[in-house]
């Protein structure tokens, strides 16, 4: 492509044949933020709930933000990117003070809803919303609600051919996929050995 859009999104390059993969990618984050699983457990977790689907996944990529870290709720906290030969998981670490930021306007009902179901504390803070977690609530929501819907992209790409009109469609599948296999994912997830 001429704009080089690829080039912007990332600086991977397109695995070859005889590469074993996915490849996994542990950027160390900045002091104030972390991982809350590592890329050794997403991939167990992956290999757990999908069977043969992982195949065309060449990165998990565990990226450290370069951005600000001025607490804001419009950066994602995960990534789906297709494109020049990859396609990538990227998870973004998270504040050590378990925090995530949501912006100033109170949170709606559905935004709120996995954070209740994972007893996350929501709360407001200088004209701030936030949720707060427990280290345990922060795994199991990097599982099941980034990791797999981010997967969930992955088998909706070989099913559907992306555009603009079914964004939502796709949406919607990355969520029914997340809820379908999450409590699988988190149980997969608390059965790994750490060493």
């Amino acid at each position: 492509m001429t704009d080089n859009i690829f080039k912007r999104l990332h600086s991977l390059s397109k695995p070859g044949p005889q590469d074993e993969l996915p490849f996994l990618i542990e950027e160390n984050p900045s002091h104030d933020f972390y991982f809350p699983i590592s890329a050794h457990e997403a991939l167990e977790v992956l290999h757990g709930v999908s069977g043969s689907q992982l195949g065309g996944i060449t990165h998990i990529w565990m990226r450290r933000d370069k951005r600000s870290s001025t607490p804001s709720a419009n950066l994602p906290l995960a990534e789906f990117i297709c494109g020049s030969g990859v396609r990538v998981i990227v998870l973004y670490p998270w504040r050590r003070d378990l925090t995530l930021p949501l912006g100033a306007s109170k949170p709606n009902q559905k935004l709120l809803r996995p954070f209740e179901s994972l007893n996350a504390e929501v709360f407001e803070l200088d004209h701030q919303w936030f949720a707060r977690f427990t280290e345990s609530a922060i795994r199991q929501y990097c599982i099941q609600y980034l990791l797999l819907q981010m997967f969930a992209y992955h088998i909706d790409w070989y099913n559907r051919h992306w555009s603009k009109a079914n964004r939502k469609q796709a949406e919607d599948f990355a969520n029914q996929y997340a809820v379908r296999w999450g409590l699988d994912a988190v149980e997969i997830l608390n059965n790994i050995d750490p060493t």
